[in-house]
């Protein structure tokens, strides 16, 4: 390679011209940036290093880059810092009221909501009940009324009456189906399901089988925060060491 990264890096700047206005701070940082990616494409092309010298010039490079990089994030911090305060200020502010859990409307629907569940629930069950007697009483009708219709065979008298009888269940049975529906709608109560551990061999079986992949990452994720805290003994795992440029 015959290109020098120290014919930029750390070469001196062309003289300014007064009469143009100042870059910004970003637009500076940016420049630098985009220049030392350019030079960075020259010597990243696939072709390993040869001699000390080489190695020399690439470190200086990327270092050049690596502290641009965090002149750069500075400059982001301290750009965005007024809008973050302000951000800050306005969540504050809602915060107090509309926070989930915490904020004044959800702490009082929730002490509102043990006032208004046992009620609604009463009257739920009430309901259901109410809805489940006609739904027997609808059925006991039914039966009497096909069992008169056998019976009629023969005697028309008997039969008018059984068809009357039948007529009667069948509407019974429908004001049951509104019972029923009446009792399960509109209730103000809604249907929360939970999980409660009782197995936790059990558990993880059914886990694994379900999401094994996920279960390994969080196995992996807990794994290196432990080698990276020193550990060098990990189940189920090899710990290995290895070099990389800094």
């Amino acid at each position: 390679m015959s290109f020098d990264p120290t014919a930029i890096v750390g070469a001196e700047l062309p003289p300014k011209d007064h009469n143009q206005p100042a870059a910004s701070p970003f637009d500076a940082v940016k420049q630098e940036i985009d220049d030392l990616f350019d030079e960075a494409k020259n010597w990243a092309d696939g072709e390993p290093i040869s001699d000390q010298a080489t190695h020399d010039a690439i470190e200086k490079l990327r270092d050049g880059i690596h502290e641009a990089g965090k002149r750069a994030d500075a400059l982001r911090v301290e750009e965005k810092k007024p809008l973050d305060e302000q951000v800050k200020a306005i969540q504050d502010r809602y915060n107090v009221y509309i926070q989930p859990k915490r904020g004044r409307v959800d702490m009082a629907k929730s002490a509102l909501d043990a006032l208004l569940t046992p009620w609604r629930t009463r009257v739920a069950q009430e309901k259901a009940a109410e809805a489940a007697r006609i739904a027997e009483a609808a059925a006991a009708a039914k039966r009497a009324a096909d069992e008169a219709m056998r019976a009629s065979a023969g005697n028309l008298a008997a039969r008018e009456e059984a068809e009357a009888a039948l007529a009667d269940a069948k509407r019974l049975e429908k004001t049951a189906g509104r019972s029923w529906k009446a009792a399960t709608t509109g209730t103000g109560l809604r249907t929360v399901w939970r999980a409660v551990l009782e197995d936790e061999d059990a558990a993880m079986d059914w886990v694994w089988a379900r999401a094994k992949e996920e279960v390994l990452a969080v196995a992996q994720r807990n794994a290196d925060e432990a080698v990276r805290g020193g550990v060098r003994q990990v189940p189920g795992f090899k710990v290995v060491e290895s070099k990389v440029a800094s």
